[in-house]
């Protein structure tokens, strides 16, 4: 894995963490169900996966 590759993957991790928190934090405070939320996560989720894919290449 280089530094960029390393660089991409933390950025991506951050993001989905960042849309996460922010999600369940809507949901917490009632602005959003639960179908909404979940959509937003695993929306976040396929940046995240392609970073770790290319990390691994």
């Amino acid at each position: 894995m280089t530094d960029e590759d390393e660089e991409e993957l933390l950025v991506a991790a951050e993001a989905f963490l960042a849309a996460t928190d922010e999600a369940l934090s809507e949901y917490d405070q009632g602005y959003a169900d639960a179908d909404a939320t979940l959509s937003i996560i695993e929306s976040q989720l396929d940046p995240l996966r392609e970073a770790v894919e290319e990390a691994e290449e």
